[in-house]
């Protein structure tokens, strides 16, 4: 992995991945002269005991432009910059400029609730610097880089003492509130560990102080044996459709041996990872004539810099989709209760996608970008 740090015009970093040596790079662009200047904040929630962030500069952000106004294409026109330069880059990574968490925020206002500053780090991933593509379009090389990248970014904001977990995850489409079409996704790295992952974590622990083992591990040993939801199984890494499924088409992608975060994968269990994702994309596409929506979201362990044996980097994938031509959103029960009310068996949906022929070495073709 070939690797360059830049900072814009703005202050914000840049850093550019590629697979081979870069070469010459254009200077590192930006859309804004200025520092964003303005900072997000916390308040608490007394009932739920969780932290809301508050940052009214999002609303600025740049929303659905038309291509030839994509901010995350390559500048063509110095005097009409994008966040990107001109050269042989396969992926890049810079600070957004509309963040919900900043290691700038200093100041919180003084309200009836607990109140903190914003403190934190957002950063835009950019898959490709091919706007009509599609991560699982992307070659397994490019993927695997991709992986890597992760590993680079989770090390880098874990080494600050402000950050406690990052979560690499990908919006695609809007109707998962995708506000611009380039394939791209975000890291966010938070001052504690957020409800869900905390949550996950919490079970993850008593799990293995009783048995001495993942949970995730045995859940995915019953999963290989069962086999009847299982869309990926490699060597170091496997995809299925999970038994306890709260979404239509759920996806779960994992090495199959826990590892803690991206940091900890070996190079087979990279290449293997990069595989079961990418098979799963390709199914998800291939069951539509349209772009597929989905949430990608990554959890691995906290970075407290203690061991986390108990921990089990994997991604889970939740489509909004409950048939083909109708969408799944949470109603009352999930959004109230937090409890979720499913109209489809895991197994029909696996079944489905297990349907889905997909060659993840062919090269990639109109409909699959």
């Amino acid at each position: 992995m070939h690797r360059l740090e830049l900072t814009k015009p703005d202050g914000r970093a840049l850093t550019l991945y590629a697979r081979e040596a870069m070469g010459d790079i254009g200077p590192a662009p930006s859309p804004f002269a200025e520092p964003l200047g303005r900072f997000p904040h916390l308040r608490h929630h007394p009932l739920r005991d969780e932290w809301i962030t508050y940052a009214a500069h999002r609303q600025d952000r740049t929303f659905l432009p038309p291509p030839e106004y994509n901010p995350l294409a390559v500048t063509v026109d110095p005097a009409n910059p994008t966040e990107l330069p001109v050269g042989n880059w396969d992926v890049a990574v810079f600070d957004n400029r509309f963040p919900s968490l900043s290691l700038g925020a200093n100041e919180a206002p003084e309200l009836i609730v607990d109140t903190a500053p914003g403190t934190g780090k957002c950063e835009v991933v950019v898959f490709t610097q091919d706007r009509e593509a599609s991560l699982g379009a992307l070659p397994l090389s490019h993927i695997e880089l991709l992986l890597q990248v992760w590993a680079d970014r989770t090390a880098q904001l874990g080494a600050l003492d402000a950050i406690q977990y990052v979560l690499p995850f990908e919006n695609r489409g809007a109707e998962v509130g995708v506000t611009l079409h380039h394939p791209h996704g975000q890291l966010y790295a938070y001052p504690t560990v957020p409800p869900v992952p905390a949550r996950m974590h919490q079970v993850e622990q008593a799990y293995y102080a009783r048995h001495g083992r993942g949970a995730l591990a045995d859940h995915i040993s019953r999963e290989r044996s069962s086999g009847e939801r299982v869309l990926y199984y490699g060597e170091h890494a496997i995809a299925f459709v999970p038994a306890c499924a709260r979404y239509p088409y759920e996806v779960w992608v994992a090495p199959i041996e826990p590892v803690a975060t991206f940091c900890d994968l070996t190079d087979a269990q990279r290449a293997d990872l990069a595989r079961a994702l990418k098979t799963v994309l390709m199914k998800y596409d291939g069951m539509w004539d349209r772009p597929f929506p989905y949430l990608m979201a990554w959890y691995q362990a906290p970075l407290d810099g203690v061991p986390h044996p108990e921990s089990h980097l994997h991604a889970e994938f939740y489509p909004p989709y409950r048939t083909r031509d109708k969408l799944k959103y949470l109603a009352g029960t999930e959004l109230a209760a937090g409890w979720f009310a499913m109209d489809a068996l895991p197994e029909d949906k696996a079944r489905d996608l297990q349907a889905v022929e997909v060659d993840i070495d062919a090269p990639a073709t109109e409909k699959n970008r």
